[in-house]
């Protein structure tokens, strides 16, 4: 028993209270050895007390004080702090320092013991204060999530980096206590393995790049709608972190990508679009162009008719009268001169009902214009930006500018352009003669 390594006992207590507690057991009659051990264990037994005594208050007095307080104030702060159990954090600081004082003193009369509790509390009072730093720091980060300067702003991202800093500190401090070198040594150590620490973490590196680069040039930001089909992306940034970006597609998947992809790879942000209060509409109407052709004297008087397209009409009948009187020119054949097409009129007719439209933004780009011909017919195009910038709100606009006019270009003699149908094709085979 005396020639234990972690039983040496000391030839002189340090503390008072340990000193009379063993002077107290060795009057008795005990050994030497057996009164520090009664000793150690009194001693440790009432600290055990002491310690539980003191959380007991501190979760029945402290914990509920603060939350009482925190209900009764209309600042947010306080409650982030409760929200990341700093207070706790706090309360289990206080008791990890407590003991590192008191332990080492419980066994003072075991010195290779006391060294090793030493040791351990000295391992277990960093993580606490980590701990307390990474509750503090999440706190905070809650807290500008709340301001408008930085709503938008990749918190998540500076947090893990901080995060990943204190780790670091910590663990360095930890391999010098367990070594016993300095941490200046350890620090010249990793140096040299500095090749391996940037393979290891590459990723977390072009991250951190990438999320700096992101926030400083404002490319990205949370909320933002944003497109990248390589990868499957269709949707709202939820969340940018160090290593990667989260975005919640239109049809509720969640896709995840590594941030430093918003750098090597091109995507499309729709926040422009959504920050202007219009959403482009670029749709064509292919006229077929065989249906094409000028209009009549009487046709032209039947188009009057229509509100949005009559002073359209009028105006441009003088300015042909004028052109024509002017150069005179034979009225004989419909080429000379300048005439109305069925085509011209609809296509004023389309700009008129556009502008008169009131879900179309009158402020922004708005045309109708037509495009090359195709194998496809004539394409007319409709160019301008709805008022607002919803989805369903857009689709419900273009599709009644589109059922409208539909409807409507048979009264200008138009036909849209379509493929062959199988009625089309079974009625040229019964008009075709039998042989």
């Amino acid at each position: 028993m005396k020639n234990l390594n972690m039983l040496k006992l000391s030839e002189q207590s340090s503390s008072s209270i340990y000193q009379y507690i063993f002077n107290f057991f060795a009057k008795l009659g005990l050994p030497e050895q057996q009164a520090h051990i009664v000793t150690a264990a009194g001693l440790l037994f009432a600290f055990a007390v002491l310690l539980y005594a003191l959380d007991y208050i501190m979760r029945k007095v402290f914990y509920s004080a603060l939350n009482r307080i925190a209900r009764r104030t209309s600042t947010k702060w306080d409650n982030y702090l409760l929200e990341n159990k700093v207070h706790v954090r706090v309360s289990r600081t206080l008791l990890v320092l407590l003991a590192r004082q008191l332990l080492p003193v419980i066994f003072v009369g075991f010195p290779v013991l006391t060294a090793a509790i030493v040791k351990f509390l000295d391992i277990v009072v960093l993580f606490t204060i980590y701990h307390l730093a990474n509750s503090l720091l999440k706190t905070c980060r809650d807290i500008f999530r709340g301001s408008n300067a930085f709503k938008d702003k990749p918190i998540d991202s500076y947090l893990q980096v901080v995060q990943i800093f204190l780790i670091f500190v910590i663990g360095t401090l930890v391999v010098s206590l367990l070594t016993g070198n300095s941490p200046w040594s350890f620090l010249v150590s990793l140096g040299a393995a500095s090749a391996i620490l940037m393979l290891v973490f590459k990723d977390t590196i072009l991250g951190f790049v990438a999320s700096i680069q992101v926030s400083a040039n404002d490319s990205v930001r949370v909320g933002d709608w944003i497109e990248m089909p390589k990868y499957g992306v269709d949707g709202d940034v939820l969340q940018i972190n160090l290593n990667n970006v989260k975005i919640q597609n239109w049809d509720k998947t969640i896709v995840t990508i590594p941030t430093y992809t918003l750098l090597s790879d091109s995507f499309k942000n729709y926040r422009g679009m959504q920050e202007t209060g219009g959403r482009r509409i670029k749709r064509a109407l292919n006229i077929k162009m065989s249906s094409v052709r000028y209009l009549s004297a009487e046709e032209i008087t039947a188009l009057k008719t229509i509100r949005l397209l009559a002073p359209y009409i009028e105006k441009r009948e003088r300015e042909i009268a004028e052109y024509n009187k002017t150069w005179h020119t034979d009225s004989s054949s419909p080429v000379n001169g300048r005439r109305m097409t069925n085509i011209g009129l609809f296509r004023a007719y389309v700009l008129a009902y556009a502008k008169h439209n009131p879900n179309i933004h009158q402020e922004l780009t708005l045309l109708v214009r037509q495009l090359a011909p195709s194998e496809y017919g004539i394409p007319l195009e409709l160019y301008m930006f709805t008022k607002g910038t919803q989805w369903a709100y857009f689709e419900d606009t273009m599709a009644d500018i589109f059922d409208h006019l539909l409807a409507a270009i048979k009264h200008f003699h138009l036909q849209v352009f379509e493929l062959p149908a199988s009625d089309d094709l079974r009625l040229l085979g019964a008009t075709e003669p039998r042989s």
